[in-house]
């Protein structure tokens, strides 16, 4: 048995038995506990988007959110929704959607709780996340160790690898022996020295970077999807018939449930908007903000951009074009690629490639700024962080060689991991982010901007909140 046939077995007894019952239930008992809050106090969301910090130390709200976002809006939005539609059929994106409301619960309290345990820098800036909560409020320091070093195995090495790789995959239609040429070398070569400069650079540039490119790339994108969808409008009905159609045949689902459309759209939505597995939190911990319940309403927003805006215009673009129908031998970019050129001919294709460059570069220097994060919960020396900085750029030269099968299964893998950890910290914690939003909530109601103290809930364990 091959190292990608064991790691895919790996991967998919993973999802199949244990992530998709937890992401699941936590979504149902968080969007329950809350009373829905992401439909609830959705004008609130975007209101707590752009709130202003009071101080030129760290980042603002909107920038933790482009941040959280440029980290959710990559390749997944466009090969891997290609590569669930591809391999589980259009129910898929019904599933994905799902994914998301549910999942935008779990969102919420993991940002308020990263919010509450974030812990202030030497330099007026704010370091937080699951370890930090894990540490502070379970006292465990050694499963914060271990979250820690699954998000930078995730991040840094997992997803960074597979964003290098789907930058290089976007080559196929200029060179078609792209793989036996030196062409991912070279692209891999440029994406090592372009990250190790921004990794260095800090989290001020990395915020501006993501608050200028994201908005420009996801806006540009989601209208290419909306042309699309305009141009079939006829055609919208049949194709939401066959997503529904194709979601609820249960008996294809359980007779092939690891390869069928529930658990390729569940897999693909978490990759995609990261809802639940302790990624986003590391964003939302570094912003200032005068209630946690304030960034934990922002991120919510950070999903339904990520999977109901541009996870859908994908959905669209391919189910809308059919060209996935009739040449089974594309998948992922180049299957992506040929749907707009069938649309809108082939200028179209250039689009799609200058989008996946920057959607997938503007991931990897947001996954770095959350495995950083880490790397500076288990250890401050700066010579390690130095080492470390090096490393994962060179990771990213590595997944620019890497091979399809290998770089989708690691990132699973080492997500699904890092999933299960957080899952179970925010279940313990939950108790602690409900109370945050029903401190919020009671200030609303009496006409009063929301400030957090630890006391209105009964804490005397954080740090900035005292």
């Amino acid at each position: 048995m091959s190292i990608a046939e064991i790691l895919t077995k790996f991967d998919d007894i993973l999802y199949t038995w244990c992530l998709i019952y937890m992401l699941a239930g936590a979504g149902i008992y968080f969007t329950v506990r809350t009373r829905f809050v992401q439909l609830r106090l959705l004008g609130d969301c975007f209101k707590c988007m752009f709130e202003k910090k009071s101080s030129d130390k760290g980042i603002s709200s909107f920038q933790a959110l482009m941040i959280a976002t440029a980290s959710r809006v990559g390749t997944g939005n466009m090969a891997g929704v290609a590569t669930a539609i591809v391999l589980g059929g259009p129910g898929a994106a019904f599933w994905m959607w799902l994914m998301a409301l549910l999942g935008a619960a779990s969102a919420f309290i993991e940002s308020t709780l990263a919010q509450i345990y974030k812990t202030r820098e030497e330099d007026g800036s704010f370091k937080g996340g699951p370890a930090y909560y894990i540490e502070r409020a379970l006292h465990a320091r050694w499963l914060g160790i271990i979250f820690a070093i699954s998000l930078i195995a995730t991040f840094a090495f997992g997803f960074n690898g597979l964003q290098a790789y789907n930058i290089v995959s976007t080559m196929e239609y200029y060179f078609p022996d792209l793989h036996s040429s030196p062409v991912p070398l070279t692209i891999g070569c440029i994406l090592f020295a372009a990250s190790l400069y921004l990794f260095f650079a800090g989290a001020e540039k990395i915020g501006w970077l993501s608050s200028v490119l994201v908005p420009i790339m996801s806006g540009l994108y989601i209208v290419m999807g909306i042309l699309i969808i305009i141009l079939n409008i006829g055609e919208i009905p049949a194709v939401l018939a066959s997503v529904m159609r194709s979601a609820f045949d249960f008996r294809a689902i359980f007779s092939g449930f690891t390869g069928s459309c529930m658990v390729y759209g569940i897999k693909r939505g978490l990759f995609s908007n990261e809802a639940g597995m302790g990624s986003a939190p590391n964003a939302s911990a570094s912003a200032e903000v005068s209630h946690p319940a304030k960034q934990g309403l922002a991120q919510i927003i950070s999903v339904y951009i990520d999977t109901l805006m541009i996870c859908s215009a994908t959905v669209f673009i391919l189910l809308l074009t059919g060209v996935y129908k009739t040449d089974s031998s594309l998948n992922g970019i180049p299957l992506l690629q040929q749907s707009v050129a069938h649309q809108f001919g082939t200028w179209a294709i250039h689009v799609i490639t200058i989008a996946v460059c920057m959607f997938a570069f503007t991931s990897i220097v947001g996954n770095y700024f959350y495995a950083e994060a880490n790397i500076l919960f288990i250890s401050k020396n700066k010579v390690f962080l130095t080492i470390f900085r090096i490393a994962a750029a060179f990771m990213v030269l590595l997944g620019a060689l890497n091979s399809m099968d290998i770089a989708w299964s690691l990132a699973d893998i080492t997500m699904g991991l890092e999933a299960v950890v957080n899952i179970i910290a925010i279940f313990l914690l939950s108790r602690t982010a409900f109370n945050c939003l029903r401190d919020y909530e009671d200030q609303k109601a009496k006409g009063i901007d929301p400030v957090f103290h630890e006391k209105n809930i009964g804490l005397d364990n954080t740090d900035v909140w005292k």
